[in-house]
């Protein structure tokens, strides 16, 4: 026969002052832990640090953002896959392969406009050089004539 031993945290009169600090924080949320944070940098730095280190250390602050963005990638793929309806996703699959050729139609539109810019840009360019160069030759073969 084996006997129950009872696993979980202590009750908190047997914890020390830090766990049942860390389990009061915990039990407030992120927000709590920031604002410890910021209280112990403002009233001795070091505890700040301390705890702006423990906060990376045991993934407090950037854990949950982690998470979420996760979640939302896993949906993101979960919209491409079939829906069961095959009408449905068929609509689907040819409404999505017309945007994303209107999308590349665009883009090289695009690319064509700014290709064309930097032509008339490099042609005015070349142009204010020509007559810059015309008028510098001007007035020194108008020298040497003489």
């Amino acid at each position: 026969m084996t006997t129950f031993t009872e696993t979980a945290t202590p009750p908190s009169s047997e914890q020390g002052w830090f766990t049942r600090s860390v389990s009061w924080l915990d039990s407030k949320g992120e927000d709590a832990w920031i604002a410890a944070m910021v209280l112990g940098f403002v009233f001795f730095w070091p505890i700040g640090l301390a705890l702006l280190f423990y906060m990376i250390w045991s993934k407090k602050m950037f854990g949950n953002s982690c998470r979420k963005r996760s979640r939302r990638n896993s949906r993101s793929r979960h919209s491409m896959s079939s829906t069961g309806n095959s009408a449905f996703d068929t609509y689907k699959d040819d409404t999505l392969r017309r945007l994303e050729q209107e999308q590349s139609d665009f883009e090289s539109f695009l690319q064509r406009l700014r290709d064309a810019k930097d032509k008339a840009e490099f042609d005015d360019f070349m142009d204010d050089r020509a007559q810059a160069a015309s008028a510098d030759s001007g007035p020194v073969n108008s020298a040497k004539d003489s």
